[in-house]
């Protein structure tokens, strides 16, 4: 349950506040593109920490990195409640991102106590129960921004924080051996894991099915605000459509993975995402479209990444067993920081004309690249097979 509330938090403190994000704009006097930036640069910025956390953890421990990470945190939230103006308030959002500690290293955690396929079983019920999280957190976000203001989003993300830190503080023992090397000579591994193409094949087709979700999470407030006209509170109900197919996928991956191979749980992931979204774009082509079915094809995208995130990630931090930490900081770096382009782009294409089909041939298109990154894999695993 500690793995669950750390890993959840992460994902609330992304999407808890974006149906907050037109009122945000008008409180900070900017337009809509720039505090959507709060989204990309979130991304960015958590990428780039990640790839510190995995080898600062490998060398110290899991434990010391989440609590100082979680206590950075608090602070950070505290300066996006009392910043003055739009850019003050983005600066502090980037140092929020450290929450991803709490992501990165419930996943090491696992590896460290799990094999391969295991670790994709438990990853799998981690995960489902921090698919309940997106389900629920914009609704809320919604219903405080009516009755509050943004900033209660805000305050709540600060009081969850302080009691994951105490909880962290009381209930998470070491799970990782200190790898006794130097913080230099922990970074110097880094080209064990660049060097491997299953490394590599994990990581993109985990970056690809999830980079379907962050150009949702970067386009799908203009398609519900500005083509559907809808409030922030019907937003915020209706955006959590993924995670109800994420929390169903996780629940699969749990239960199958073992049994079935994570290669295989990737590969049928990224497959269901990508024929989801086709079919999604040929009826709103055929004038068909509606609010009900374009955010109900998003639970395609959920149960995807419910399939392929929990699989993928095991197989990468698998790769080289030693290097679990530093594996789950470089992979979700790299996954971070596409996402971070992707909700970026689904921000600056988008149109009232072509809002819709635009955000959707976005995310099809990345789930697609998922396919092709797996295969990879399947090709590798074969050669080695072979020799």
């Amino acid at each position: 349950m500690t793995l669950v509330l750390l890993s959840g938090l992460s994902v609330l403190g992304m999407n808890l506040f974006l149906p907050s994000l037109p009122n945000m704009a008008v409180y900070f006097q900017t337009d809509y593109g720039t505090m959507q930036l709060s989204v990309a640069l979130f991304l960015v910025a958590s990428g780039l920490m990640q790839v510190l956390f995995g080898p600062i953890a490998d060398k110290v421990g899991r434990r010391p990195v989440i609590l100082w990470g979680m206590f950075l945190f608090l602070l950070a939230t505290l300066g996006c409640i009392y910043a003055p103006t739009a850019e003050i308030f983005l600066g502090f959002r980037m140092c929020q991102a450290i929450i991803g500690v709490g992501t990165v290293l419930s996943r090491a955690a696992v590896r460290d106590m799990f094999s391969q396929d295991k670790a994709a079983s438990m990853l799998g019920y981690v995960t489902m129960g921090t698919a309940v999280v997106p389900m629920i957190g914009p609704g809320i976000g919604g219903l405080l921004d009516a009755q509050f203001g943004w900033t209660a989003s805000f305050w709540l993300l600060f009081g969850l924080g302080a009691m994951a830190w105490v909880l962290t503080w009381a209930d998470f023992g070491e799970t990782a051996q200190k790898s006794g090397k130097t913080l230099v000579g922990q970074f110097r591994e880094y080209p064990e894991l660049l060097r491997s193409p299953r490394f590599w094949g994990y990581t993109l087709s985990v970056s690809f099915a999830s980079g379907a979700f962050f150009a949702y999470l970067g386009g799908a407030p203009f398609v519900g605000t500005v083509i559907y006209g809808m409030e922030a509170s019907e937003l915020g109900f209706y955006f959590g459509a993924p995670a109800v197919g994420y929390f169903f996928g996780n629940f699969l991956s749990g239960r199958f993975s073992t049994r079935i191979g994570i290669n295989r749980m990737v590969l049928w992931g990224c497959m269901i995402i990508t024929g989801g979204l086709s079919v999604s774009i040929l009826i709103i082509w055929f004038g068909a479209g509606s609010q009900n079915l374009f955010f109900g094809f998003m639970t395609m995208v959920g149960l995807g990444n419910g399939l392929a995130i929990p699989n993928g990630t095991a197989g990468a931090l698998s790769v080289r067993p030693h290097l679990a930490g530093t594996a789950a900081g470089l992979s979700g770096a790299i996954m971070l920081i596409g996402g971070a382009a992707l909700s970026g782009l689904a921000g600056v294409l988008l149109t009232p004309e072509n809002g819709e089909i635009t955000l959707l041939l976005i995310m099809m298109l990345s789930a697609a690249g998922g396919i092709v990154a797996m295969m990879v894999v399947v090709w590798r695993d074969r050669q080695l097979s072979q020799s």
